[in-house]
């Protein structure tokens, strides 16, 4: 990646929407959610809060906790899958019903709870979780802590982070949080639970199921008079509401002034998208830190500039976004994979990409981030890219992730031992996957022993002809180059010519220019 596509990866600063918007579309995927979802819950709260009159503040408050309402959706996925089978479709269906009818929860744990088990375990599993609620709760709540403490990295304010708390409560008190309800609720909980279901809705059912829901939960769900606004002026929410343009409406949605990122605020947002992924299985817990760390290391070894080294670091952090939206049935399975769950898990580092794609500011994270299981050879994915099309810091991140990976346990498997994994990305190397100069670098940071490998010359020149080379951008003569180094100037004069056809040039300056833009004067 050049420098200039680094810049603009990194930046001075940036949009928190932007950075924000890039986490709800992974949460999206995480809660079984069209990737519009939580996008226009955001659109949808703010026009909803100006019709309430709501203040400035509130309105500011508002937007940001819409975006980051599903944000804590992995902190309890490992539980869910023991108890649904999997972590995301179960969450999407439990989001259309009404948690607090006993026939409906009776219905979904009866659909959802223990698939493929035998009757009587599903029997004992749901009668479990029915006598159970304060795990429930407990989920609940973590969710919301989650959420609050992303909210607080990113310094978005108290209002954000105190109405997070309530995103799973009710006008009724009936719902988690401590039984608050009513106006004890901040009014940007209140436009979110409104909002958000509007949004659910919208997709699963359509427009008139939706102004039914709204009307049939007002006073109980939903704060009534919030409920009456968004469905007298259901229209008027709606309108010009184009999914194909969801991210322009969103950021032009964002109250003035807009909230702006730089810094360690932007690294803050990057360890949220770590921190997220890690939540989704004590598998994962420490594997995008572990990255970052290493490539980071490797990155400054070989020599890359700073910029390109924040670029690479935000990249490693954010690169297995994407695996949220891949079910913890896939990823914690001890056996093989099979054909279609390879394909989910093939898909990630797309889901990674595109979550970023939307952002002029954040795109090129998000290209390098989703290359993080290319492979020289064309076999990685999920671009199949090969050989130059995979520049340093792709090759380096590819590089640590391998390492990682080995170094970590999984559920199939033990953790490599520090020498065989080295063995294993050394093999690597061999049949042509990664690059040797990124795991020599990879290895050393993670604290191997690596030998000097002899540097792989531009153009495929020897090293007698880089002696000869280097010699001629001091302006020696052919004869000084001969006593210098032992060998006749007919010879020397061989070399000239071999240099200069293999490097295309007709001159000794135009050969010293060569051999500046290769870095072959700083490198002697």
């Amino acid at each position: 990646m050049h420098a200039a596509q680094a810049e603009r990866g990194v930046g001075q600063s940036i949009r928190a929407a932007e950075l924000v918007g890039a986490l709800s579309l992974a949460t999206d995927l995480g809660t079984g959610q069209p990737l519009e979802h939580a996008l226009r819950t955001a659109v949808l709260a703010v026009r909803l809060g100006e019709l309430a009159e709501a203040s400035a503040e509130e309105l500011a408050d508002t937007y940001y906790v819409a975006l980051l309402h599903g944000s804590g959706c992995t902190s309890n996925s490992h539980e869910a899958t023991q108890l649904f089978g999997e972590d995301i479709m179960h969450r999407a269906a439990f989001f259309l019903i009404d948690p607090a009818d006993p026939e409906q929860v009776l219905a979904f744990y009866r659909t959802h709870v223990g698939p493929g088990r035998p009757t009587e375990v599903r029997e004992r599993m749901i009668e479990a979780a029915l006598s159970s609620p304060e795990r429930a709760r407990e989920s609940f709540a973590a969710m919301c802590e989650v959420a609050q403490r992303f909210a607080g990295w990113l310094d978005l304010g108290p209002g954000v982070e105190a109405a997070l708390e309530y995103v799973f409560a009710r006008w009724d008190g009936k719902g988690p949080g401590g039984g608050v309800g009513g106006e004890a609720l901040p009014l940007p909980a209140r436009l979110l639970h409104v909002a958000r279901d509007y949004s659910l809705f919208l997709s699963a059912a359509g427009a008139d199921d939706a102004r039914a829901v709204l009307e049939s939960r007002a006073g109980t769900a939903y704060d009534p008079r919030l409920a009456e606004l968004g469905s007298s002026h259901f229209d008027d929410v709606c309108a010009d509401l184009d999914d194909t343009r969801i991210w322009e409406h969103a950021l032009e949605t964002e109250p003035f002034p807009h909230v702006s990122l730089s810094g360690d605020a932007i690294d803050a947002g990057f360890s949220a998208f770590a921190a997220l992924t890690g939540l989704k299985s004590p598998w994962l817990r420490e594997h995008s830190t572990a990255v970052a760390d290493l490539a980071e290391a490797a990155a400054w070894r070989l020599g890359l500039p700073a910029e390109n080294v924040a670029l690479l670091r935000r990249a490693a952090l954010a690169a297995d976004l994407g695996s949220v939206g891949v079910s913890n049935a896939i990823w914690e399975k001890p056996g093989p994979l099979g054909f279609g769950e390879w394909e989910r898990v093939r898909l990630h580092p797309h889901f990674t990409e595109r979550a970023f794609a939307q952002s002029q500011a954040l795109a090129a994270v998000g290209l390098l981030a989703g290359s993080h299981h290319e492979r020289l050879d064309g076999s990685g994915y999920h671009r199949g890219l090969r050989g130059s099309a995979l520049d340093k810091a792709g090759r380096i991140l590819a590089a640590a992730d391998c390492y990682s990976a080995m170094r970590a346990e999984r559920p199939h498997r033990a953790a490599l031992e520090p020498a065989a994994a080295e063995a294993e990305l050394r093999g690597e190397v061999e049949e042509g996957r990664l690059d040797a100069e990124a795991v020599d670098a990879v290895l050393a940071a993670a604290g191997h022993r690596v030998p000097k490998r002899p540097r792989e010359l531009p153009a495929g020149l020897t090293q007698r002809e880089l002696e000869v080379l280097l010699a001629l951008v001091l302006g020696q003569s052919n004869q000084a180059i001969a006593d210098d180094l032992g060998i006749s100037a007919k010879t020397v004069g061989h070399h000239v010519q071999h240099v200069y056809r293999k490097a295309g040039v007709r001159s000794r300056a135009a050969a010293t220019v060569w051999a500046f833009e290769h870095d072959l004067v700083h490198s002697s």
